[in-house]
């Protein structure tokens, strides 16, 4: 299984450790998954998402997010 969001498919970044003389290694920056068990039209559904994109449905509910995600 990918580690990715399943409503809105972030994924990890790469980014630079930079120490103290300059010198520039790769890493990666994972996301925050979390399982979690959301109502929708009163049947629950199990989903992997991000802590940011949990707390964007509690500040504007899954609906309005499943709208914005369609229209993309």
């Amino acid at each position: 299984m990918p580690k990715e969001d399943q409503l809105t498919k972030r994924k990890a970044v790469v980014a630079n450790n930079v120490s103290h003389s300059k010198r520039r290694t790769k890493t990666k920056k994972e996301i925050n998954l979390q399982y979690k068990r959301i109502k929708i039209d009163g049947k629950n559904v199990k989903f992997r998402i991000t802590a940011k994109t949990l707390k964007t449905i509690r500040k504007k509910g899954i609906k309005s997010l499943l709208k914005k995600i369609k229209q993309k």
